[in-house]
């Protein structure tokens, strides 16, 4: 277990103001991230932290990753396209991603019978980053700005949490995302507005207090 994970537990991933607060999204599934955690460090992964989330990883390469949304807990696979899928449960986590699959619980209740499916499909996901597949991308439907597109590749949990909100609240970022004529303004409103995106909020949403 790498003690970074632990401090994730505690204290949250601390990438929105309610990091460190008791309405941090991680203290909602403590319970099921605990035992989402505790399953894959025995399928033999590397425990990480990247991005401010338990990251998963076989010979440096990320396999799967741990983590909590506004309205559920998620093991995400990175290349989850890639799987066979036969119990169905893989979902895109928006209607434009190619590559990631998550599989989504709201119980921890859940998770102990749908244990010996989650083994299969983690090794599956090993034998998939053994072999050194890859996913072919499509050019996105949405024209996303190069700057989004940039930041994506360095911060997936950021790309996760944008394509869970929905297509309206997704446009309308990216409509405010490519309106400066100058890149670095285009980079200044994707920073200001990462934690609002992490916190599932559309650009004009009021955060409206603690999360029942």
């Amino acid at each position: 277990m790498n003690p970074k994970v632990d401090n994730y537990l505690e204290q949250g991933c601390m990438r929105c103001k309610l990091g460190g607060t008791h309405d941090c999204k991680v203290h909602a599934w403590t319970a099921e991230l605990e035992k989402l955690r505790e399953i894959v460090l025995d399928c033999g992964l590397t425990e990480e932290l990247k991005w401010g989330v338990p990251c998963y990883t076989f010979n440096d390469g990320n396999v799967l990753m741990v983590s909590a949304l506004k309205n559920y807990s998620a093991i995400s696979f990175f290349k989850g396209v890639l799987l066979k899928d036969p119990d169905n449960i893989l979902e895109k986590p928006g209607p434009n991603s190619q590559s990631a699959r998550l599989i989504k619980f709201t119980n921890v209740n859940e998770i102990p019978e749908l244990e010996p499916t989650l083994n299969r499909y983690i090794y599956e996901a090993i034998e998939v980053e053994k072999a050194g597949l890859k996913v072919n991308f499509k050019k996105n439907p949405e024209p996303i700005p190069e700057e989004l597109e940039r930041k994506f590749e360095e911060d997936p949990v950021l790309k996760s949490a944008f394509e869970s909100l929905t297509p309206g609240r997704q446009r309308g970022y990216i409509i405010y995302f490519s309106q400066p004529k100058q890149s670095e303004t285009r980079e200044s409103r994707i920073e200001k507005c990462a934690g609002k995106i992490l916190n599932g909020e559309g650009l004009h949403d009021k955060y409206s207090g603690r999360r029942k």
